[in-house]
């Protein structure tokens, strides 16, 4: 081998100690892997600051509510209106918000009641659930008698890294992992009167 090609020997031990172009492989190597940490370390922030502002929105809203001796289906409304921009600087998609309120019945055996429920969702103002239906209350909140302002945002997050939804489908990891489901419930009693009527609700 070394007779049919001479110069091998020479060139191969020159080969070995020539350093030229490690940088450019080094790059190579960690640049990707930087770039993968950046964007989750950016991801993670962002999803963490996002679920914040839900539980920020949903304690925003049944403060106002609970505020109020009378309120009424636009008023609700705007309530619920001014809270959206709080999820800025994300925009990828918006909450779904429901303010409830509920009175315990005074039976024996009380249970939670609706009286009036409003929502946003979609884009549009409408009634939510119905008047008199049962729901469900935590345990200690089962006071005889009482009324509840009940508070409920619900939010669809989409990391920035999917927001083409197409694009996910195609690697098979949309439907898995996308979108992460936030949402947050509060419950407030009202502050200026005993119960909170809402004409048209």
């Amino acid at each position: 081998m070394a007779d049919r090609y001479p110069g091998i020997p020479a060139v191969l031990p020159r080969f070995a100690r020539d350093r030229r172009g490690v940088a450019a492989v080094e790059f190579a190597i960690v640049v990707p892997l930087m770039l993968a940490l950046y964007f989750l370390t950016m991801e993670v922030s962002q999803a963490i600051d996002s679920s914040r502002k839900v539980g920020r929105i949903a304690s925003q809203i049944a403060d106002l509510v609970a505020q109020q001796e009378v309120t009424s289906p636009g008023e609700l409304d705007a309530i619920m209106k001014i809270s959206q921009p709080l999820l800025q600087p994300y925009t990828r998609s918006e909450a779904d918000i429901t303010v409830t309120a509920i009175r315990v019945t005074d039976d024996n055996v009380p249970t939670a009641r609706v009286v009036w429920s409003r929502k946003y969702a979609d884009g549009d103002y409408a009634p939510a659930l119905p008047e008199g239906a049962v729901v469900a209350i935590p345990r200690k909140l089962m006071a005889r008698g009482s009324f509840l302002i009940r508070s409920e945002v619900d939010l669809q997050y989409w990391p920035i890294l999917a927001w083409s939804a197409e694009g996910m489908e195609m690697l098979g990891v949309a439907d898995t992992f996308f979108p992460m489901e936030m949402g947050e419930r509060y419950y407030l009693q009202p502050r200026q009167t005993r119960a909170i009527a809402c004409a048209a609700c």
